[in-house]
């Protein structure tokens, strides 16, 4: 599937939902709060959408990342808590992002065991470590809204604009860049697309997914880094509710199921999309019931529409 395609239906179903909502509320999405509301919360989802889309293009699938969030939180939060140091804190939360990250691929690598089987049992295996470590208990980090480091990752800045959403342009630019112009990404590519061709062409596959769920762990504690640091709070299921709305983001933007095409813009405008769901729908006068509904209804069109394209364009080939 050529990616200008994609990422032009993905524009497409964005500008259909925005003018569907602006007809329905013209109050609320004319308005320019509601924007800065949505930069302030989708980055987080977003952020750590776009690790999971390296590991989904590499054919594999990672339900962990809702605990990762947790756990790295938990760290961060600790260790300010404790030294009042917020940049050691964050360091120390992307080592434990990045470990999980690293028994996630050797398990699926070295052990063999199917990702989607594995995660799901890291994914228990964190949250529940995560429960003993903490006693259940919440950390309160106010004190962290008065450093600089506060300012840099989730401040108000230029008019208003969330931090947050300047990294998560920042992120995408440089994962774009990973994903079409560095040999990982390349590597990525073809180990998603056919592992014995990219064996047969000399790429490491098993380096290559290990370092997808790395990538994958490294911004899931950047993430859960910066939502404590947004709330001043940790909380134990911190990560719980992450699970849908990542995943609806990376197919909906157009990343293949089945491993081996995606696009790093197609999953921002995705989160976006999904992002911008429940205030839409409870906007336009709807129950918040709803919003699940319309997320099956967009998931299963849009990839729908993705597949009609691919075989579209399977028959006009020679």
């Amino acid at each position: 599937m050529k990616v200008c395609n994609v990422n032009c239906t993905i524009f497409l179903i964005l500008g259909i939902i925005l003018g569907i909502f602006i007809l329905l509320s013209p109050e609320t999405f004319l308005s320019s709060r509601i924007y800065l509301s949505y930069m302030s919360i989708i980055p987080f989802p977003a952020i750590v959408a776009l690790g999971a889309t390296f590991v989904i293009i590499s054919g594999e699938i990672d339900l962990s990342f809702p605990s990762t969030m947790a756990l790295s939180g938990f760290v961060f939060s600790l260790v300010f808590s404790i030294g009042g140091h917020p940049l050691l804190g964050l360091l120390a939360a992307l080592v434990v992002g990045i470990l999980i990250g690293l028994i996630n691929g050797l398990i699926v690598v070295k052990i063999g065991v199917p990702s989607i089987i594995a995660t799901i049992g890291t994914q228990f295996f964190w949250s529940g470590f995560t429960m003993v470590i903490s006693s259940g208990l919440a950390i309160n980090i106010v004190a962290i809204r008065d450093t600089l480091t506060h300012t840099v990752f989730v401040g108000r800045l230029f008019w208003g604009v969330p931090a947050q959403a300047l990294w998560c342009l920042g992120l995408v630019a440089v994962l774009w860049l990973i994903l079409n112009r560095h040999v990982f990404g390349a590597n990525v590519m073809f180990t998603g697309d056919n592992v014995q061709t990219a064996r047969a062409m000399g790429i490491n596959v098993g380096k290559t997914k290990i370092g997808a769920f790395m990538l994958l762990g490294a911004l899931t504690a950047l993430s859960g880094s910066m939502v404590c640091m947004e709330m001043a709070n940790w909380w134990p299921t911190q990560g719980e509710g992450y699970l849908l709305p990542v995943f609806a983001a990376i197919f909906v933007g157009g990343t293949s199921v089945f491993g081996g095409t995606g696009t790093i813009v197609g999953t921002l405008i995705g989160a976006v999309i999904i992002g911008m769901l429940e205030a839409g729908i409870v906007s336009a006068g709807f129950s918040g019931f709803w919003t699940r509904m319309a997320y099956g209804v967009i998931v299963v069109g849009s990839v729908s529409v993705y597949a009609w394209m691919d075989r579209s364009r399977a028959k006009l080939q020679p």
